[in-house]
């Protein structure tokens, strides 16, 4: 068994209620391009130092939608860490491996990460995949990420703060549905998840495209509770 507890987060959830149409192939066709749109991520490269940091040399770390591997599988595996990426999009499971030979990517729904026997892991980051998620989902998939971290693990997780729930947003030319929360619930979501917070960040963030709004990114430094 995968789990690290031999708990299943997403054993008890109605899996005929995720539905990723569409998701995945808005990614397909953006490619290379998000970079482009995304150049500057200091946000989420402080987060990453940080995880890097948590961890001794050589640790196992999942990155939850690696997206094209830059920078946190990048910057991970640089630190000399074994790094595990998964994307449910093939043309950033592609970018990823051409971006980061020495780190192992896999094509994969958040939703099988805990049956496809990966875990556990040392660590993990989480930056913007769970946006991807409708609001009931989101703490099903972070109980998940619990579960296939070793106790005590360090967790770097990135959200948009959003009082929104499967929301469709113009991205890049195509439409992608988004949900998040305001920082309070968000905080409240995670700590119910078995994570205490052990720091908090905040940036605005002006994507460099006329069609993706302005943002402000929440990146909470977590550790898993046992």
């Amino acid at each position: 068994m995968s789990s690290t507890d031999g708990h299943q987060a997403y054993a008890d959830y109605d899996r005929t209620a995720i539905d990723r149409t569409g998701q995945a192939e808005a990614f397909d066709v953006i490619g290379d391009r998000y970079d482009e749109v995304f150049p500057h991520k200091e946000g989420q490269t402080a987060a990453g130092a940080w995880l890097a940091g948590q961890l001794p040399a050589g640790s196992r770390v999942l990155d939850v939608g690696c997206g094209t591997g830059v920078p946190t599988a990048r910057q991970l595996t640089e630190a000399g860490h074994r790094v595990v990426g998964i994307d449910f999009s093939a043309a950033m499971v592609k970018s990823s491996r051409e971006n980061v030979p020495g780190a192992e990517f896999h094509q994969m729904d958040i939703a099988d990460l805990e049956s496809s026997g990966l875990g556990p892991f040392d660590g993990a980051a989480a930056f913007f995949s769970l946006l991807m998620l409708p609001r009931a989902e989101i703490p099903v998939a972070l109980r998940m990420l619990h579960g296939q971290l070793v106790p005590g693990a360090p967790l770097a997780l990135g959200m948009v703060e959003a009082d929104v729930d499967d929301f469709g947003i113009p991205f890049l030319g195509n439409t992608i549905r988004v949900s998040g929360y305001l920082r309070d619930e968000l905080r409240q979501v995670v700590r119910d998840a078995g994570f205490e917070i052990a720091g908090e960040e905040s940036f605005a963030y002006a994507p460099a495209s006329t069609d993706v709004s302005p943002e402000i990114q929440i990146f909470l430094n977590c550790r898993r509770r046992p």
